[in-house]
This record gives C-alpha cells, sequence and structure tokens, in this order.
C-alpha cells in the first residue's frame, strides 16, 4: 500500500535525534514521498540537507511561511526566486496568511502571498496553502489569479463546506490531516459531503498529531491513523483511501 505525506516539516529540530528511524518507520508503513514545506531563509540549509541524506524519498518546496513574514519579506521572497531558478522544487510552499495570533503583518502577507502566486505561475508550480482564521483574505487573493495556471493544496483544511467547495471549484485539494480524528470535530461532516478525490493526506509533523498520539509529537508514519479515519468516514477500504489519495497527491504536485 502506497501512500504519499504531502506536508511534513521533518527538518526541524525535533527530529534531530531519530529523523533516521522516524523516516525509516514511515517508509515501513508504505510511505515513500515526503513533501517537505518550505518556512524562511533560515531553514534552507536543513532542508537541503534532508533531500541530500534521504534523495529517493524527499521532495521540496519553495517558499515564505505567512507567519516568517516581516518588514523583510521582499527580501526573502528575493532569496525564494533565486533558489526556484537555480534547484528543482515541486511546489511554492506553504504560503498564504496567518491572522490567528497577529494581525500587525497583514498587509504584508497579502502582499507575500500574492507575489508567490505569481511565482508559481511563471514557473508552473502548484501553491501549497497555509490559512488559519484568514479564509476570506485567502480566497480574496485568489481569486484575484483564479485559471487553469493556478492549482495546488489547502493545507490543514479545517473550513466549512463553502469553504471546501470554493477551493475545489478553484483547482484546489484539501489537505486532511490529525485534526479529522480528533473528537467532536466539525471536518468529518464537511468531508462527508466532500468526494475522496478532492483530497490528499498530510501530517505536519511535527505538528497536529492524530489520535491516539494528539499533544505528542506527530511524525508521518502517523499517517495510517489519518487513512484508518478515512477509511470510515468514506466507508471504503485502508487500501481503496491510500490509492486514490496517492493519486490525488501526484495529481496535486503535477508529479510524472
Amino acid at each position: 500500500m502506497q501512500l504519499i505525506d504531502t506536508h511534513t516539516h521533518i527538518y526541524l529540530k525535533d527530529f534531530d535525534h531519530d529523523r533516521e528511524e522516524v523516516i525509516k518507520r514511515a517508509i515501513d508503513v508504505g510511505i515513500n514521498h515526503f513533501f517537505i514545506p518550505s518556512i524562511d531563509s533560515s531553514y534552507h540549509k536543513r532542508m537541503f540537507e534532508l533531500k541530500k541524506n534521504f534523495p529517493n524519498y524527499i521532495y521540496l518546496m519553495m517558499g515564505l511561511h505567512p507567519n516568517y513574514v516581516k518588514e523583510n519579506f521582499e527580501e526573502e521572497l528575493i532569496i525564494v526566486e533565486e533558489l526556484l531558478s537555480e534547484d528543482k522544487f515541486f511546489a511554492i510552499g506553504e504560503i498564504g496568511i496567518d491572522l490567528y495570533r497577529d494581525k500587525k503583518y497583514l498587509v504584508e502577507q497579502q502582499k507575500a502571498f500574492e507575489k508567490q502566486i505569481l511565482l508559481a505561475k511563471s514557473y508552473s508550480l502548484p501553491i501549497v496553502i497555509h490559512c488559519r482564521e484568514a479564509f476570506d483574505e485567502v480566497f480574496e487573493i485568489i481569486e484575484q489569479h483564479k485559471g487553469d495556471d493556478l492549482t495546488g493544496i489547502f493545507h490543514c483544511f479545517t473550513g466549512d463546506f463553502n469553504y471546501a467547495q470554493r477551493a475545489i471549484d478553484l483547482n484546489f485539494k484539501l489537505g486532511i490531516g490529525g485534526v479529522i480524528t480528533f473528537k467532536n470535530n466539525d471536518l468529518e461532516k464537511v468531508l462527508q459531503k466532500i468526494p475522496i478525490e478532492n483530497i490528499v493526506l498530510e501530517t505536519d509533523s511535527p505538528y497536529l498529531a492524530p489520535a491516539p498520539y494528539r499533544g505528542k509529537r506527530n511524525e508521518s508514519s502517523y499517517l495510517k491513523n489519518i487513512l484508518l479515519k478515512l477509511s470510515d468516514v468514506y466507508g471504503i477500504s485502508e487500501k481503496d483511501v491510500a490509492s486514490v489519495t496517492t493519486r490525488n497527491a501526484f495529481s496535486a504536485f503535477k508529479f510524472q
């Protein structure tokens, strides 16, 4: 059974003491593609080292995370663009808008998001969107640039059905992670109305560990817990969930 973790930060310090074991555990449950989002330039070295050490499994994205958008965001985007011209990446991400903790840099986040969408179009790459308490702000920008040349994934999707349908109508897949396993989550009811052809699996490790690991460090092998839950939600076998979501992920990343 082949699985894909479409979003994991396995280069972070959380894994410094057992990274190789974590990757091996994931491979043992069928994960052989790890798609790695960027945060900012301070993490690039770690990302490239990860790719060097596990070249057959690691697929990098490039971009500036909205939580790291500050006054110097244009300097960061220059670095992003330089790297895009020098190396191969599979998406622009993770990018977007986050208003959960602070709205101080909303304007800068909007500008950075839009500029990175334009970069994605120029490099014919999908985007991976980080959206937290900012669906309206994110959709406002996406809809200004919508078209067949703008596709991607709404990472860690937790919106309602209307937001889900808007994302799908704009050529985006929904990234489903550990939240779907939490008790009393609203996402399960949303997915019951959304065909499985519109979702991909992700962990966002080391964050958002699924039940029964909630509150602990997440890792890619826990994708099996998300798979099991989705098998229940959709009333189909784990094998079928794996097959469809793997196909969806390859399509989202334009993976050849």
